[in-house]
């Protein structure tokens, strides 16, 4: 197995010639994100215009219960969208890793989870992951933690079977593989993850725009994590 070294080295060799590239794939969720808040910030300033006084006001603590009551399932969606974009950018990772391919298409390898041949189960899988951990999480923090853990090569794991057979597999077959990949591997992602906190200050420091470099570089090293586990089962 790879050290940790080796694993941030490879994505660094696989980024090489294509931070640019990188860097305007993983910009593009966020200038989306950015839009939609924009969006959702003056849509709430005009309707409070509309109707800030009088009944409206009063209206408004009732509109405030409901939102807050919905405000789970809005957080449900914001992760499977989140995983749309995030499955797709990992898997362009992936390719670079293996070799399969030389450069990044920033507009079209964003939007890859989006394409009919993986959307379902990508979104499948974010539901059912974020079910499974949030159960977990219900008795504990720690169990959670391992849990989300244990299915995070799901993605890359449902990607790969699609690519060789063409065929989408079963969800809670790749998040079965996905834990039987992670046996005895969660704690060198964990490990993994930490050695990266200096990176994730430096993106804190700068308001978050070293995370646009970040961002990349930790996602090939997972990439290449995968590709690690993948290569000595």
């Amino acid at each position: 197995m790879k050290t940790t070294a080796e694993l941030k080295a490879e994505a660094k060799e696989a980024l090489r010639g294509k931070w640019g590239q990188a860097v305007i794939m993983n910009l593009i969720p966020t200038l989306l994100t950015m839009a939609v808040l924009f969006f959702v910030v003056l849509s709430g300033i005009i309707w409070f215009f509309i109707n800030g006084s009088g009944d409206g006001m009063i209206a408004s603590v009732s509109d405030y219960q409901q939102n807050h009551a919905g405000g789970s399932g809005s957080s449900l969606v914001s992760s499977i969208i989140s995983a749309l974009f995030m499955s797709g950018i990992s898997w362009t990772y992936l390719d670079l890793i293996r070799g399969e391919r030389t450069e990044i298409d920033p507009l079209k390898d964003a939007f890859r989870g989006f394409q009919g041949v993986f959307i379902g189960g990508v979104v499948l899988l974010s539901l059912l992951t974020n079910i499974f951990t949030s159960l977990w999480m219900i008795l504990f923090i720690i169990p959670g933690i391992v849990k989300a853990y244990a299915y995070s090569q799901s993605y890359f794991i449902y990607y790969d079977q699609i690519q060789k057979t063409g065929e989408k597999p079963k969800v809670l077959d790749t998040i079965t593989a996905s834990r039987r990949l992670m046996d005895g591997h969660k704690g060198r992602l964990f490990w993994l993850d930490l050695t990266f906190i200096g990176w994730y200050l430096l993106t804190a420091i700068t308001f978050g725009i070293a995370y646009l470099w970040v961002a990349p570089y930790t996602s090939a090293t997972k990439a290449a994590f995968y590709e690690d586990l993948q290569n000595n089962i």
